[in-house]
């Protein structure tokens, strides 16, 4: 019998590093019975850091989802969870798991509050329309103040918080809540038979009475401003709107992202859960409230719609790829509408291949439990397929759809490496293949110039971690260079040119001639902007695609040190052909020199990733720090107070930031704490793209020798 979708919530627990996403996760694990004793990160024992990696550094690398029941008003809910990585290197996790989540926890740290990682993910939320409720954690920590961090959720993320609870305490008096809601405070207590956190309804402490009203009038005004009705009755008798009624109004209220419910607690305290647990079934929304998706007929732009239900056509997205030793390739997918058996065919519209899905799993972070199916509103894991990434639609073959898949950033960082002995190069590729399948950011390449292995990713973290995976999962040992910075180029003005290839090597020959304009792409675009304005069939129709794809390969070996071009313009105005030596090899290698002879000529620039860079400093150390990045090339964009810290934002070239978390460390005597991620690409100074241009060519030219 199909279950009902109402009572089934798929949710993400996301923040900034450090904030306690992972220890919330494992409390909320604990109290809904799933799992019986209590797993700390500082320990290497939380359940959803299962990777050796995360355990040694205490930090989530990986998202692990899981599934657990907890009854609410009497009616038991299936709660999907997703935990997520909060350092920037990962951000890849947060993207697709927010992809095909319906809801989410922010985590805020009541002492760090909004963080700039906190802001990535808001962001990442925001562009897939995630409703969110955040919860204030550490309120047991010293220097927690649960208002302030309300007020940067407003002014920082742009949101509309709400507090439902106001905490009775803070730092070591922290000892409950008042449920704005019910009017009514909750204090915990230990239980001395089953030795854990629970609570108790209590009076409003008469401390607290007057800020209580204040803000239980904040809440109820913001709720009937929701709905016209209340809002007569606001005016005429505040107190006749009832519990029930403004918790439906806050419900629909976070589903259309109008409001966000702030709760608070302390989850290493066991503080605080049951009761976000209650706010995640009151207020996120099911698959049913989501509603249909909307996706495209393969090779057509008609629209379709999947409904969340077990008797639609089925249609999931292949959200994650991952390697387990016991059971080899898994493929994590949201079911968006219909049922996914074991042992049925799927239709992949990516490859318009049919796959097999021997098994299927629901995941309890590295484990498996073997379901028989899936269906709509639900998230799987299968195994069997052959060829699955990540962002691919799966559906059934007589009903085809579309659905929007995800975009990744671009590494910005690249690390040559080989194996220490020959007989582990196949090994080594293998490897790496499977790790690139498994995460979009970490890219592998081969240098055409000097035959090198170079990996790519998201900064220091990522390529450590991928190195550590190489020698641990795979055994392999590992010769590595020094960190890259992946610098890219860029033409700044258009030129014309006309470029002729001819070749004689008896009989038939070669010959193709073109006309281009060649110049900066339209602001948006990413990659090769082709425009065909020939007339008269003077470059033949069936040559025509040759020297796009020409024009598209030479994209990725720049003229000035062979980086990568992110966007060029080609205009083909005109030409000529040969009836009987030009073919499409002709046109195409005429477009390739075309772009190696016109690119000099139109003032190429290198350009290198610029990193938003955030330290977080005790006064003392402030002028050492800022000192610091002005010698870096840093541009500090301003400082503001934290408590009794100073917290400095800068945007600082990457190629000056390596290693930069020891020489902070040195300078603070170990007190202050930085983060970084990634802003944009900005043209490199003249003096040093020289430098950069001289170091590339010299290479070149000693591998010639």
């Amino acid at each position: 019998m199909s279950k009902d979708l109402k009572f089934a919530r798929n949710i993400g627990i996301m923040a900034h590093i450090d904030a306690g996403k992972t220890t919330t996760t494992e409390r909320i694990l604990y109290y809904t019975g799933k799992t019986h004793r209590l797993g700390e990160v500082h320990d290497g024992a939380a359940t959803m850091d299962w990777m050796v990696q995360e355990q040694e550094r205490g930090i989530t690398i990986t998202s692990a989802a899981t599934t657990t029941f907890w009854n609410y008003k009497s009616q038991l809910y299936q709660v999907n969870i997703i935990d997520t990585p909060g350092h920037v290197d990962f951000t890849v996790e947060v993207e697709r798991s927010l992809r095909v989540l319906d809801g989410a926890v922010a985590v805020f740290c009541a002492v760090g509050g909004v963080e700039p990682q906190s802001e990535t993910v808001w962001r990442q939320a925001d562009k897939y329309r995630v409703p969110r409720l955040a919860f204030v954690n550490k309120m047991d920590r010293s220097g927690a103040d649960f208002l302030t961090v309300v007020s940067q959720i407003q002014e920082r993320l742009g949101a509309k918080p709400m507090p439902i609870q106001l905490p009775i305490g803070a730092e070591e008096n922290f000892t409950g809540v008042v449920d704005l809601i019910e009017n009514k405070a909750i204090v915990w207590f230990e239980d001395e038979k089953t030795k854990t956190t629970q609570y108790r309804y209590e009076s409003v402490p008469a401390s607290m009475v007057e800020e209580v009203k204040e803000w239980r009038e904040k809440l109820v005004e913001a709720v009937a401003e929701y709905n016209d009705d209340l809002l007569e009755r606001f005016f005429d008798d505040p107190d006749s709107i009832t519990p029930d009624e403004i918790t439906e109004t806050i419900r629909k209220a976070t589903i259309d992202m109008s409001i966000v419910p702030v709760l608070c607690g302390a989850s290493f305290k066991n503080k605080g859960i049951q009761r976000l647990l209650d706010a995640v079934i009151a207020f996120l929304p099911s698959p049913l409230d989501v509603g249909a998706v909307t996706g495209v007929v393969p090779g057509t732009e008609k629209e379709v719609i999947r409904k969340p239900e077990a008797s639609e056509p089925f249609c999931g997205l292949a959200f994650k790829i991952a390697t387990d030793p016991f059971v080899g390739r898994l493929a994590f997918i949201r079911v968006y509408s219909g049922r996914l058996d074991s042992g049925s065919y799927i239709f992949n519209t990516r490859s318009g291949k049919k796959e097999r899905i021997s098994r299927l799993y629901q995941m309890h972070a590295n484990k498996q439990n073997p379901i028989e199916f899936c269906e709509a509103g639900d998230i799987c894991a299968a195994v069997g397929f052959k060829d699955l990434r990540t962002g691919d639609t799966v559906c059934d073959e007589k009903h085809q759809v579309v659905l929007e898949s995800m975009k990744f950033p671009e590494p910005v960082i690249g690390l040559a490496i080989e194996p220490k002995t020959q007989a582990d190069l196949d090994k080594l590729g293998n490897a790496l293949y499977k790790l690139a399948e498994e995460d979009p950011t970490f890219q592998v390449h081969v240098d055409e110039d000097s035959a090198q292995t170079v990996i790519s990713g998201m900064g220091e973290l990522h390529l450590e971690i991928i190195i550590d995976r190489l020698r641990r999962e795979f055994k392999l040992d590992i010769n590595q260079g020094a960190p890259q910075v992946a610098y890219k180029e860029a033409i700044t003005k258009s030129v014309e040119h006309r470029e002729t290839f001819k070749k004689q090597s008896g009989g038939r020959g070669k010959f193709a001639d073109i006309v281009v304009t060649i110049g900066p792409a339209d602001e948006g675009v990413v990659g090769l902007q082709f425009v065909d304005e020939v007339k008269g069939g003077n470059v033949p129709r069936e040559y025509i695609p040759a020297v796009e794809k020409g024009f598209r390969l030479a994209l990725k070996n720049g003229v000035l040190a062979g980086y990568q071009l992110p966007s060029l313009k080609v205009v083909l105005r005109d030409g000529s052909f040969h009836a009987v030596d030009s073919d499409s090899l002709s046109f195409e290698i005429a477009a390739r020199q075309a772009f190696r002879h016109a690119c000099p000529k139109a003032s190429p620039i290198l350009l290198e990733p610029i990193m938003t860079v955030e330290v977080v400093t005790p006064e003392d150390y402030m002028g050492d720090v800022i000192g610091d990045f002005n010698k870096r090339r840093g541009q500090i964009l301003g400082m503001e107070s934290k408590g009794t810290a100073r917290v400095i934002k800068a945007k600082v070239p990457l190629s000056e930031q390596f290693g930069y978390v020891t020489v902070l460390r040195t300078l603070s005597s170990g007190r202050a704490t930085s983060s970084m991620e990634f802003s944009h690409y900005a043209e490199v100074p003249a003096n040093i793209a020289k430098e950069i241009v001289e170091k590339s060519r010299g290479k070149e030219l000693k591998e010639v020798d």
